[in-house]
């Protein structure tokens, strides 16, 4: 069962890692200071277990949301970013899994200033979905979440909530082996508020598309199956026209650490097995991701299951203290870099700030088109720069 495991994972390799060796070879590399923004994109289900088709206890899920609010400000707030923002996770609270009290006590405490929700979706698990059922679980909680929550943003502060997004299985469109079952699905995301979907990379998931380490828009027809296996970069000077966008992480073979000759997909994951450490912030650099003509601002975006038991050090140990504190140390001028913590939709407005020409430093952008709802009251308020640097 290993190998064929090892060589299921080597065929689904094949079609994505010519891309991503070619991307890598060909980055552009910032000619003097980058900013380097670092969104994490968590997976955040409270139920999760690792046993098909089974829920952790509702008592279980209330324990496990109570220590998240309560360690998680403590953890990050002595490290700031360049400028003077604590690490932020972007909860994807799965849709079809809804609570009234348990993204309630979420919202309180993206609303001190720790985060951000957004939408995530597992469907067409047991059978496939179909687009209705597809269109109905994402409005319906949608609509609650910006109802009873205020939570979400809305283009320029007016009109319809908006949102970002990922797929539940990373069966994004209907692009894996089981799971979804929705062609269209990347066009319902855009009738329903999506400006960005942030589910990739996904290899070794056979979901994963042959483009790699970009952000850019979807190349097919949206009503098409898995439009987004190709597309267009945005590029400076040019404002993109098809939503939702495609913010892709890292992706990249690499050398394991300690391990001279492992090889390993480097996915820009954050868990127990794979925590962050300056080595693999290195290579997310490396990848340079970028709005084409802007090589200067590199987006790295990361994901997590932040309610997995089996990875709470790298969420709220050691691992992540260590990997901040060190992150925010070297994050200098003098070291050629600073760091910027965003969120999904912070990371959104920064691209399209840079498709616009805007210059300087990114922080500035962070609510540049898109606009929270409900700003945050306390929790993580901006500090100097000079006193972030004190502070790191």
């Amino acid at each position: 069962m290993g190998d064929i495991s090892r060589w299921y994972k080597v065929a689904n390799s094949l079609k994505w890692m010519p891309s991503a060796a070619w991307r890598l070879w060909t980055a552009p590399r910032p000619k003097g200071l980058a900013h380097v923004m670092i969104a994490l994109a968590d997976h955040f289900e409270p139920s999760i277990v690792h046993v098909s088709g089974k829920f952790a206890s509702y008592s279980e899920q209330q324990q496990r949301m109570n220590r998240w609010c309560e360690e998680y400000p403590k953890l990050v707030d002595p490290f700031r970013d360049s400028d003077g923002h604590a690490f932020k996770h972007t909860y994807f609270y799965p849709a079809e899994q809804y609570d009234h009290a348990m993204v309630g006590q979420l919202a309180e405490h993206c609303h001190e200033g720790w985060g951000e929700i957004d939408l995530h979706l597992h469907h067409g698990v047991d059978r496939p979905d179909t687009s209705a059922g597809t269109r109905r679980a994402i409005v319906d909680f949608r609509d609650a979440l910006v109802e009873k929550h205020g939570c979400l943003s809305r283009l320029d502060g007016v009109g319809e909530p908006r949102y970002a997004f990922v797929h539940g299985n990373f069966a994004l469109a209907n692009s894996g082996n089981g799971c979804c079952g929705v062609d269209d699905e990347m066009q319902i995301l855009a009738d329903t508020g999506c400006y960005a979907d942030f589910t990739l990379p996904s290899a070794p998931n056979p979901a994963q598309t042959p483009k790699t380490n970009a952000i850019y828009e979807c190349g097919l027809p949206l009503q098409e199956r898995a439009p987004h296996r190709s597309g267009r970069d945005l590029e400076l000077g040019r404002r993109p026209e098809i939503f939702p966008l495609i913010f892709q992480g890292p992706l990249m073979l690499a050398r394991r650490e300690n391990e001279s000759a492992a090889i390993y997909i480097e996915n820009s994951s954050i868990s127990d097995r794979t925590p962050p450490t300056m080595r693999r912030s290195r290579l997310w650099r490396k990848a340079g991701i970028c709005v084409k003509g802007r090589p200067e601002w590199v987006f790295v975006k990361l994901h997590c299951h932040g309610m997995d038991p089996n990875d709470l050090a790298s969420m709220l140990g050691e691992p992540i203290r260590r990997f901040l504190r060190e992150l925010t140390a070297h994050a200098k001028e003098e070291n050629g870099y600073l760091v910027h913590f965003v969120t999904a939709r912070e990371m959104t407005n920064i691209a399209l700030a840079a498709c616009d020409g805007r210059q300087g430093n990114p922080g500035e952008y962070r609510d540049y088109r898109f606009r929270l709802i409900t700003k945050p009251r306390t929790g993580t308020p901006p500090v100097s720069a000079s006193e972030a640097r004190i502070a790191g």
